[in-house]
């Protein structure tokens, strides 16, 4: 099994991230981080050998629909209720100075 991490160990990792962690809290994360490596060491004693690589739980697939071409609103339709348009396209205020 993977050694035990100490309080102090814990509170030498929490000091160099800037953490400020009361004595309670030190002694929490210790049972907790330690929990961890035990789940950890569990799985190190798994036969993986058999096992492919993987970057991913699952199988990816692309769930994307093909891309048809379908009818849609034309030009004019589009912009029939713009305030203002001009040669089939909507006319905005200018955000940005030039």
């Amino acid at each position: 099994m993977a050694s035990q991490l100490t309080i102090e160990e814990v509170g030498r990792v929490a000091h160099l991230a800037r953490l400020e962690l009361t004595d309670g809290e030190k002694q929490r994360l210790t049972g907790q981080l330690n929990e961890l490596l035990l789940q950890f060491a569990r799985l190190q004693e798994l036969d993986t050998t058999n096992v492919p690589p993987t970057s991913h739980p699952f199988l990816l697939r692309n769930v994307m629909r093909e891309d048809t071409v379908r009818p849609s609103l034309s030009r004019d339709q589009a912009t029939h209720n713009a305030p203002e348009k001009r040669d089939g396209n909507f006319i905005v205020p200018q955000i940005v100075e030039g």
